[in-house]
């Protein structure tokens, strides 16, 4: 952590909070929701020590970062944008980049949209399948009915979704930031429909940390939250039907190396099988290269298996 160096740039019409790590060819890092540069801090050293520049930005909406109100800033075009608007502040012509979560969904689109700017592309838990053949919100308030469902939740008028998490940092980022076998207390609120309640008395207090997770860790996500609050990052879930839209023209295929890494055990897969994924992904992408399943991993896996995320990133990268 010593190694990490810390600035701002100006990019795209928002400041961008930046740690960075190393020289050499130029790694982006793009977290997810509900996370920060600091969910990169095993692999910036990992990837300074082998050569690379490493560089972990607060997305737009997180931590030091700008935090538009305006929900339309948040849009994948404006995400990707900002993406491209880092390599340039670096005055590199072509980078490696690497997202989790909502991050994925950030590099899979910044490949689709400038795919000159990037070398390579990994997305990690959230593993891209193309265009979706109808609106997400639709297939979701389809599948849901009257049922609580996170993302459905963060598209409620009124800022209901942000509001709760704001009153209560620490409970919603200690629920959220567990491992599959984390050791829970009853859920709250047990009612499957949305009228009985919001998300954080649906998922059961963690009777203790997981192991990659220290007290400081959380301190640290905490007061981060406490101080940008959480409508940054829960509007980039209010574009889902927007991004869809803008997509409409695009060719849906991924045009430069591809890899991904997921937890094994992870939520979003779904218990799906390496060779599922790469069925999956395959038709849409002209070179996936590599698929990593790390056994036993849930959501936050390049925090869970800090060593296996990195030997599957760093065995990406040099073959770019």
């Amino acid at each position: 952590m010593n190694d990490i160096k810390f600035s701002h740039i100006q990019t795209n019409g928002i400041s961008m909070r930046l740690a960075e790590a190393g020289e050499g060819p130029l790694v982006l890092l793009i977290h997810g929701w509900p996370e920060s540069w600091y969910s990169w801090r095993h692999q910036l050293s990992a990837l300074a020590e082998q050569g690379y520049h490493a560089v972990a930005p607060d997305m737009r909406g997180y931590g030091d970062s700008s935090a538009p109100a305006d929900p339309a800033e948040y849009r994948i075009d404006k995400l990707a944008a900002d993406v491209v608007g880092i390599v340039d502040h670096f005055a590199e012509s072509k980078a490696t980049i690497i997202g989790h979560d909502w991050g994925s969904m950030v590099v899979w689109h910044a490949a689709l949209f400038h795919p000159d700017r990037f070398n390579g592309v990994i997305g990690m838990s959230v593993p891209y399948g193309g265009r979706a053949k109808v609106a997400p919100l639709d297939s979701f308030r389809a599948a849901m009915g009257d049922n609580f469902f996170y993302i459905l939740y963060h598209n409620e008028t009124g800022g209901v979704a942000e509001a709760e998490y704001d009153s209560d940092p620490r409970g919603v980022l200690s629920r959220l930031y567990a491992s599959p076998d984390t050791p829970r207390s009853p859920a709250v609120v047990t009612d499957p429909k949305r009228s009985a309640g919001g998300w954080i008395d649906r998922l059961g207090a963690p009777l203790a940390r997981p192991d990659w997770l220290t007290e400081a860790d959380l301190d640290y996500y905490v007061s981060e939250f406490t101080r940008s609050g959480f409508r940054g990052g829960v509007n980039y879930y209010r574009n889902f039907d927007t991004n869809w839209d803008l997509t409409a023209d695009l060719d849906p295929v991924i045009q430069i190396p591809s890899a991904f890494i997921s937890g094994a055990a992870d939520v979003v897969i779904g218990g799906a099988s390496q060779e599922a994924i790469i069925s999956m992904m395959k038709p849409v992408m002209t070179d996936l290269r590599e698929v990593t399943l790390v056994p036993k991993m849930g959501h936050w896996v390049q925090q869970e298996a800090p060593p296996a995320t990195n030997v599957a990133i760093l065995g990406f990268l040099r073959s770019v």
